[in-house]
């Protein structure tokens, strides 16, 4: 029987379930943990340590999960023995998604040690900055990173392992993958507990150095269940979610559209490990190759930032590939302006869309919008209560607030990260008692729909209102013209601020400042309108998160 909503998340984490919830205690804090979560990551990868299934395709290469499991034993193998790393211990990976990447991963957490991922997009100023913050003994690296990270490693004794190599000089500071990885070893067995570090990501901050965001196998694990036990919710009910497009025939295929060093990468690796479907990875990101991919290897769900998205249904070759095997379509990192919900709702057969809000305190989990409730509340990012996590809009003196209300998202609950590396006052501006301040703002309604409407730092206040970019970029998204748009606010002597915007233009089309204002009066209150718009043909800069670069817009087009 088709369950609601509250009734679906009741039967699916109570008594005697699956994803049953009990009390319990997180970094001194009581609160609802998943009483089946995995103890260590490595009980996430074991189950599949026999099987001759595909896990990985990369290029021409395919990977077993048994080869994957043998590689990874092997090189865990040569970080005990041969580089003396110790449970605790940081080992950084360094390098574009690479199927090593994901086995130095699983090597690392396996034996205890903490995996830190580095954005492959660092210089070496950033790249040395967080390799010294976190005190890294071993980076591995790949031949586009090994020039980049060798100075740095050399002035902080950080030791290399270098991958595909290709031509480069290896310097005397690291060795090759094919010289250390001790291939027929047993991963060494070492004594990990639920409360232990197992990664850290950096936060994709858009100014000065980021932030190294520490989360407990504990917390990864609970992320997974929690993501599963939604999922399992979703699945019971009806309400908001009748499928009106059949589910594609074939099996489970995700495809590795994202960085693995960005939250939703490391999710979307976990998530295909955990329940060994296939795994297709890009050597980098390109629309119409993703749709090469997606036709040859019968994907059937992507996940990726909306941008990806976007250009997969804008591409003029679009029609040419079968994406009918595809049944979900959507990720996170960055909201999606209503039109692309809409087009690709429309553009795929089977594949329905779908949003996740979720960040890298969270380890990628929050509320998520799929299917006919999208398409019906498209500027939402899904409903409240969660499985697993708290959720409340409180206003600036932590107080929550009334339905239909805007204020700052809290969250609270087991997938949190435990903290920043060696930052203490960041750790006490943002996770207070149990809870994440998110830092973004947003509303909930009567229904429990959940709306972002932009992070704190970036509201506009224009002589004493509140603009919130992301509405108005939902409506500069209506004109036909527009690829993409970014909006903010730059300083106005009377007013404060006044609010800007930078259009990137489809290809042949043009756009005048007037048309964007004529085509905006109306629609949303005058002070809304952009009053300074500059246009590009060139996409707007983003990082590699997806979200834009705002204030490098600001310095560039104003």
């Amino acid at each position: 029987m088709a369950l609601g909503y509250q009734e679906s998340i009741d039967e699916v984490t109570g008594p005697g379930s699956w994803f049953e919830v009990e009390d319990g205690v997180v970094n001194g804090v009581a609160m609802k943990v998943f009483k089946n979560a995995p103890v260590a990551l490595r009980d996430v990868f074991n189950p599949s340590r026999e099987s001759d299934a595909t896990y990985m395709v990369y290029e021409d290469e395919e990977w077993s999960y048994k080869k994957t499991h043998q590689e990874a034993d092997a090189l865990a193998y040569a970080l005990v023995h041969t580089y003396n790393i110790k449970p605790g211990d940081r080992v950084g990976i360094s390098m574009r998604n690479l199927p090593e990447w994901v086995v130095s991963f699983t090597a690392i957490t396996g034996i205890g040690a903490v995996s830190v991922s580095m954005n492959s997009w660092w210089t070496e100023e950033e790249l040395e900055f967080s390799l010294k913050d976190v005190g890294l003994s071993v980076l591995i690296v790949d031949s586009e990173r090994i020039e980049r990270a060798t100075g740095p490693c050399e002035r902080n004794g950080t030791k290399m392992i270098t991958v595909r190599e290709g031509n480069v000089a290896i310097p005397a500071i690291a060795k090759r993958w094919e010289d250390v990885v001790a291939r027929g070893e047993a991963m060494p067995f070492v004594e990990i507990t639920t409360d232990m570090d197992a990664i850290i990501l950096f936060t994709s901050g858009t100014t000065g150095f980021p932030k190294g965001a520490v989360s407990t196998h504990q917390a990864v694990g609970n992320s997974m269940m929690a993501f599963s036990a939604r999922a399992s919710a979703n699945g019971k009910r009806v309400e908001g979610l009748a499928q009106e497009k059949k589910d594609s025939p074939f099996p489970n295929v995700g495809i590795l559209a994202v960085p693995l060093f960005h939250v939703t990468g490391m999710a979307v690796m976990l998530s295909n490990f955990a329940y060994q479907f296939k795994m297709v990875i890009m050597f980098k990101w390109d629309a119409e190759r993703a749709l090469q991919l997606i036709e040859k290897h019968h994907i059937t769900t992507f996940t990726g930032v909306p941008t990806q998205s976007w250009d997969m249904v804008q591409h003029p070759n679009f029609s040419k590939y079968d994406t009918s095997s595809l049944n979900t379509v959507g990720g996170g990192g960055a909201p999606a302006p209503a039109k692309l919900v809409e087009q690709v709702d429309g553009a795929f057969k089977s594949g329905r869309p779908n949003l996740s809000y979720g960040m890298t305190e969270t380890n990628a989990y929050g509320p998520g919008n799929v299917g006919t409730e999208y398409t019906s509340h498209p500027n939402s990012t899904g409903r409240t209560p969660l499985p697993g996590m708290e959720l409340e809009i409180r206003d600036e003196d932590a107080n929550p607030v009334p339905r239909n209300t805007s204020g700052e998202i809290w969250m609270k609950g087991p997938m949190l990260i435990r903290g920043y590396w060696n930052r203490p006052e960041a750790n006490k501006e943002t996770l207070v008692n149990g809870w994440l301040r998110t830092g973004d703002l947003g509303r909930i309604d009567e229904e429990g729909f959940i709306y972002i409407e932009d992070r704190a730092k970036d509201m506009i206040i224009r002589g004493g209102d509140n603009v919130y970019g992301a509405e108005v970029e939902t409506g500069i998204y209506e004109i036909p013209e527009v690829y993409e748009a970014a909006v903010f606010g730059i300083k106005h002597e009377r007013l404060g601020e006044e609010v800007a915007c930078v259009i990137m233009t489809k290809p042949g089309m043009t756009l005048t400042e007037e048309q964007v204002s004529t085509y905006l009066n109306g629609r949303m209150a005058k002070y809304k309108i952009p009053t300074r718009i500059a246009f590009t043909t060139d996409p707007l800069p983003r990082n590699p998160a997806g979200k834009f670069l705002k204030r490098s817009m600001e310095k560039l087009y104003f």
